[in-house]
């Protein structure tokens, strides 16, 4: 599995985790370090306590985003854009954990599970509708997954988005 450089850590604009306890929401920053790949932030979403499971929120360079919901064994994953792995070795785990494999001239989609969070209360049609949204940056569309999932605040805050 490839490992992410310094360099290429320092372009993760966030990485969060949010899980659901007795009906609240909790969201924090990963741990550093934590981010380095699919597995990686699997392992530290295990630590977690959610109901539903935890997720992981995060966000490349502008480039890109990753949702890994960790639940029991279970890891489900989805990345905005396939094509990233290609660039980054975040992107390139992604896209080894779901078994794809992606050529440089391959087109610019999602990949992984659309319904990651149908159970939570956002359908799959509606994050795929979110994803296709090309005005909006990837940090951007995290917060409006979160804002439908109910830690929009609790997001923005940790993610200098809000107001």
């Amino acid at each position: 599995m490839p490992e992410i450089t310094d360099a290429e850590a320092g372009q993760v604009d966030l990485a969060l985790a949010a899980y659901l306890e007795e009906g609240e929401w909790y969201v924090q920053e990963l741990a550093p370090g934590a981010a380095d790949s699919v597995e990686t932030i699997a392992r530290e979403l295990r630590r977690y306590p959610g109901e539903t499971g935890a997720l992981a929120l995060v966000s490349v360079d502008e480039d890109f985003l990753l949702v890994v919901r960790s639940t029991g064994g279970q890891v489900r994953v989805l990345l905005s854009d396939a094509s990233a792995a290609t660039d980054w070795p975040l992107a390139r785990s992604a896209v080894d954990h779901l078994g794809l494999h992606v050529e440089d001239d391959d087109e610019e989609v999602p990949a992984g599970d659309l319904a990651i969070v149908a159970d939570m209360g956002m359908p799959a049609a509606d994050l795929g509708a979110l994803l296709d949204d090309l005005d909006l940056y990837p940090d951007e569309i995290l917060s409006e997954l979160a804002a439908r999932l109910g830690f929009g605040d609790r997001f923005d805050e940790l993610a200098g988005l809000a107001e």
